[in-house]
């Protein structure tokens, strides 16, 4: 058992049965009446963030997990499967719990938190930015460009980004798996 006051962002707590990591706290010491803590905790299972606010002092549930680095290695019918490159360990997860699965490549390196109880997965978070190539895009036309023109670029893992005009095709480009965006060309 925890109180308030061992709050830090990324703290995982058991709460309502679900696990629920902290994104956000602010401790408010009001000029009248008692203290409490504003949160912003987003539900692992559902990947909603709430607002919650608790009493200062109050005890809560701290959920043991840990963060683990994987190795993508391949997909099926069973799900996605990823080897842990220390343990040679083999853990297959489901689509629904990765951050980007659209922009997963053999031997992409990714973060995987489990509860260390249940040893049960529970997220796995994708590289913030990942290079990937271009296998086909339209050429880009000279003049087009009134303002910042866009256009459809096939990668090699299948998805599909936006990218200036000027990014052909066999280049390599930096995509923002947060946001699904093209970043910047890679030489």
């Amino acid at each position: 058992m925890a109180t308030t006051s061992d709050f830090k962002n990324g703290l995982t707590i058991e709460m309502n049965n679900d696990l629920l990591t902290i994104v956000e706290f602010q401790h408010v010491k009001p000029g009248k009446g008692p203290a409490f803590v504003r949160t912003k905790l987003k539900s692992l299972k559902t990947g909603k963030v709430i607002s919650h606010t608790f009493n200062a002092g109050v005890k809560i549930d701290i959920a043991r997990v840990e963060r683990r680095q994987y190795q993508y290695s391949y997909k099926d019918d069973f799900g996605h499967h990823f080897l842990n490159t220390e343990t040679w360990e083999e853990v297959t997860i489901q689509e629904d719990i990765i951050s980007a699965p659209q922009f997963l490549k053999d031997g992409q390196e990714v973060e995987i938190l489990f509860h260390a109880d249940t040893e049960t997965p529970l997220t796995c978070d994708m590289p913030a930015y990942v290079v990937l190539k271009i296998t086909y895009t339209e050429p880009g036309e000279k003049g087009n460009t009134a303002t910042n023109a866009l256009k459809d670029a096939k990668l090699e893992t299948g998805a599909t980004v936006k990218v200036p005009l000027f990014v052909n095709e066999g280049e390599k480009i930096k995509v923002d798996t947060r946001s699904g965006e093209y970043s910047e060309r890679v030489k």
